[in-house]
């Protein structure tokens, strides 16, 4: 079974809706073939609250949480909402795909906050190994590449912003380097044990400092 259709399952044993109601009541499914997922990340240095109606309670996200799980929502049906980071708000329109991952990274802009979306449709899940992604979201960051700490062959390269690379890798204590044109770039991120059968992200982010590195465990909200 693919991970997709795994994480796809499980929400049909949890319920559509209540699969979401403890994080954040705001997205409404379908059937469970019909189910995309999406999450949000905040890369601003403020505190993000996500809202999609009035009057229901927000999705906050700060420096000490600033990755959300993945929410099942009504795939092809777009997602709408209003994310708001010191009192600058900007309106959600987001579309995924049956059995597409969606991650939201809302950035500092000099007009105040943006957002992008980045699509996830791989398909290659191995029980047997962990899933690793790289997420470019820096345009600063030349040739973005990711290599295992001390060592010279890369994980990941040539990453476009606004694009992710997954791709399968052996269940181990992992740290990783960002790679800028070539250069060694930023201090290492320790990943810790990565787990077979598990899913995992690192995001390449743009920061007042420079290009930083933000690893998050892909989880389905419960």
């Amino acid at each position: 079974m693919s991970v997709l259709r795994a994480l796809t399952a499980s929400v049909a044993l949890l319920g559509c809706a209540g699969a979401m109601a403890a994080d954040i009541p705001l997205y409404p499914t379908g059937p469970a073939e019909d189910a995309a997922f999406i999450r949000f990340i905040n890369a601003t240095p403020e505190a993000l609250q996500v809202v999609a109606q009035k009057g229901q309670p927000p999705l906050k996200l700060d420096a000490a949480k600033p990755v959300s799980s993945f929410f099942p929502v009504q795939a092809k049906s777009t997602i709408k909402g209003t994310l708001t980071v010191a009192g600058k708000s900007l309106e959600l329109g987001v579309q995924a795909k049956p059995g597409e991952f969606a991650t939201v990274v809302v950035l500092p802009d000099p007009k105040g906050i943006r957002q992008v979306t980045v699509q996830d449709n791989s398909d290659d899940f191995n029980g047997l190994k962990a899933s690793l992604a790289f997420f470019n979201l820096d345009a600063s960051c030349a040739a973005a590449a990711l290599r295992p700490a001390g060592r010279n062959a890369d994980l990941f390269k040539g990453v476009a912003q606004g694009s992710l690379q997954r791709r399968s890798i052996n269940p181990v204590k992992l740290s990783v380097q960002l790679v800028c044109g070539g250069t060694n770039t930023g201090p290492a991120l320790d990943l810790g044990e990565l787990k077979a059968g598990e899913r995992y992200s690192v995001l390449l982010l743009p920061s007042a400092s420079g290009p930083r590195l933000l690893a998050a465990t892909d989880k389905l909200a419960n």
